[in-house]
């Protein structure tokens, strides 16, 4: 039986027709972070089926960070970002990846240490670039992925074959 909270939730994510260029339909978060309860029953919904096997929880830049900081606090662990590049102070790690309009670079500080399991937390898995290249780069530090949790999946682009096994909370 679906819970109710994570119906409504979702039917607070608002789609804006060509943003941010034509062509392109962006997902607007906004409206579910504003609401308490939409939040928690999504927040829940991203750790159930990791709780309990993750050391900290690493949030993939952007929007990602504001769903990985209410993972991390509601499972009780701490949290390491995964940064554009050039926004770290101390970056120890990069990885470079194929976007569908060019090439981006992500990086780590080396909070990720050798054995530290991780929950990867992001906003949307659309191509797979991004989250592809955030399992690369914990893996060059040392750390392990015990699972990847996202808020919504846009089934269309495929990004599933890309990164694998992913766990979403709603799809798109």
């Amino acid at each position: 039986m679906p819970d109710d909270r994570l119906i409504r939730a979702e039917g607070l994510i608002r789609s804006i027709p060509d943003y941010p260029e034509p062509g392109v339909l962006f997902r607007d978060i906004t409206p579910l972070l504003a609401d308490a309860d939409a939040l928690r029953a999504t927040i829940d919904a991203m750790i159930e089926p990791f709780a309990g096997t993750f050391d900290v929880v690493a949030g993939i830049e952007a929007r990602g960070f504001l769903l990985a900081g209410a993972v991390a606090i509601a499972a009780g662990v701490g949290l390491v970002p995964i940064r554009k590049a050039g926004k770290l102070p101390r970056p120890a790690a990069s990885v470079d990846y194929a976007l569908e309009y060019g090439t981006a670079t992500i990086e780590a500080h080396d909070d990720i240490r050798p054995g530290m399991r991780l929950l990867l937390v992001d906003d949307v898995l659309a191509t797979g670039g991004t989250l592809q290249a955030a399992h690369a780069l914990v893996a060059e530090l040392g750390g392990t992925v015990v699972g990847t949790s996202v808020l919504m999946e846009l089934d269309a682009l495929g990004g599933r074959a890309v990164v694998g096994d992913v766990h979403t909370v709603f799809g798109a």
